[in-house]
């Protein structure tokens, strides 16, 4: 990418396109595109087509998705298979038709199936069933995997797909009824705190295991890879090492000084007892994540704490 490439960010007020957003101007890209949804409704294929063949778009970030917590995808699966398939088949198709030069999608690494070896590498894509909690949002990701590379094959494009594992960081959602467990438990520690609680309930045994990635480190490797990668392959962005809920629970405790109890709701599902992804890949290719879990989590609570929501 030039640095007066036009690049569009699908999904730049969210957690991982606004991360994106920080990083191409920190590295120097100026001309950048990005709409807000009441703008642009990447759902409606009309609108879409005519904004790309309005702004002769160079490269594009497709980070704009309907994402949520395990509450969020079992309350509302018809909206998050709906609504993923609508925003990555229009972008992806008119990206194609209006002759962008390369196109990342942003996945997950819900793709993989929900007892598949750990940790989990690229090629375990499709070999198993998925967990039931989030199988709508994880079909829509595959389908928009499997639409990059087949427009690859069929058309010679360049469409990238590239699956993080757990996010956190700035402009998080901290929503209790559809964020997912870091930020939950942010919110959770700071509330009980500020209220002198003497507990705070975490949902689930507090035993699967899980990977988190601050959106900082992932936004470097998004760049990293629309500059070095075109293959067809799937790739992998994670920290290559994971940590058990209730270590986390009690690391989140410390850094926000709460003092109370911690208890955990077996009652609510789990999810996937484990998500470690398999890194070899893109350390191979010369990326490696570079912010800690204690770093990141203490610059997420404060950007929690700096977050005008909180104050309603």
């Amino acid at each position: 990418m030039d640095k007066s490439s036009r690049i569009y960010i699908a999904g730049h007020r969210g957690l991982v396109g606004s991360a994106i957003h920080r990083s191409l101007e920190k590295n120097g890209y100026w001309n950048l595109i990005y709409r807000t949804s009441s703008e642009l409704d990447l759902r409606e294929r009309e609108e879409v087509q005519q904004f790309f063949n309005e702004q002769q778009i160079d490269y594009v970030f497709l980070a704009a998705a309907k994402v949520g917590g395990i509450a969020a995808n079992n309350d509302y699966p018809a909206d998050f298979i709906r609504d993923n398939l609508l925003i990555q088949t229009n972008v992806i198709d008119a990206a194609y038709h209006a002759g962008v030069e390369k196109l990342m999608f942003l996945g997950s690494t819900c793709i993989y199936p929900k007892f598949a070896p750990q940790p989990l590498k690229e090629e375990y894509l499709l070999t198993g069933e998925l967990e039931p909690t989030n199988q709508p949002y994880a079909i829509a990701k595959i389908a928009g995997i499997t639409m990059c590379q087949s427009y690859n094959r069929q058309y010679g494009t360049k469409f990238i797909s590239v699956m993080p594992t757990n996010m956190y960081g700035p402009n998080d959602n901290y929503d209790l009824k559809s964020s997912h467990v870091l930020p939950a438990l942010i919110r959770k520690f700071h509330e009980a705190k500020e209220k002198n609680e003497p507990s705070v309930e975490v949902w689930g045994s507090g035993t699967p295991r899980r990977e988190f990635l601050h959106a900082d480190d992932l936004a470097e490797a998004c760049l990293f890879l629309m500059e070095h990668y075109e293959d067809n392959d799937i790739v992998n962005v994670g920290v290559g090492e994971d940590i058990v809920i209730h270590e986390l629970a009690e690391l989140i405790k410390r850094i926000v000084g709460y003092e109370g109890e911690v208890r955990f709701n077996a009652s609510i599902p789990d999810g996937t007892p484990r998500k470690l992804v398999d890194v070899a890949k893109i350390n191979g290719l010369g990326w490696k994540a570079a912010i800690s879990l204690e770093e990141g989590l203490q610059s997420a609570y404060l950007d929690f704490q700096n977050n005008t929501f909180i104050k309603k």
